[in-house]
């Protein structure tokens, strides 16, 4: 990326999740293809954003944080105007856990080994230390994503735990571990 441009990076809206699940259909089909490591825990013929997660995305980004299954989301826009990457951070599952969220992201294949995997966390990293509430970020990736585990750990997310061989994937076996950081 000689031009060192970065796309912008935007709160989704409502409007934008049509547009948002092709995106990560799309970034689905790299999931365990290729050189690209397995990074959802999901059958690499599966790996489609689900139908049934589609409402409750659009749900869940309208509740006030803080409430249960609250979610925000960030896409980055490439020049063309298409999703270049994402991030979002949404209640953990725990009533007792509400100081604490969870992370996902992802960057489209064109877009990786650019910088703009730390861009995006540092996006949403900057607005979880806004809310008065959040005290910490935790994320789960799968043991073998060491791309993944590798840019956590630049962002400062430290290893809090591993679950071995937690999915039966394709014929394989892996494992999951936890990472966290305090805001």
């Amino acid at each position: 990326m000689g031009d060192q441009f970065m796309p912008a990076i935007r709160e989704v809206r409502e409007a934008d999740l049509p547009a948002l699940f092709l995106y990560l259909d799309d970034h689905l089909q790299d999931n365990g293809r290729d050189s690209t490591p397995l990074f959802q825990p999901m059958a690499r013929a599966d790996s489609r954003f689900p139908l049934d997660k589609r409402g409750a995305f659009a749900i869940d980004l309208g509740a006030a944080v803080g409430a249960p299954g609250w979610r925000r989301a960030w896409m980055a826009l490439a020049p063309d105007g298409t999703i270049a990457g994402h991030v979002d951070l949404r209640a953990r599952p725990e009533r007792a856990a509400s100081h604490r969220c969870l992370l996902g992201m992802g960057v489209h294949r064109d877009w990786r080994r650019r910088g703009l995997g730390e861009h995006l966390m540092a996006a949403a990293l900057d607005w979880a230390r806004a809310q008065e509430t959040i005290d910490w970020v935790d994320l789960e990736v799968l043991s073998q994503n060491a791309p993944a585990r590798r840019l956590y750990e630049r962002c400062g997310f430290v290893f809090a735990g591993e679950l071995p061989d937690l999915y039966r994937i394709d014929g394989e076996q892996h494992g999951y571990v936890y990472m966290t950081r305090k805001l």
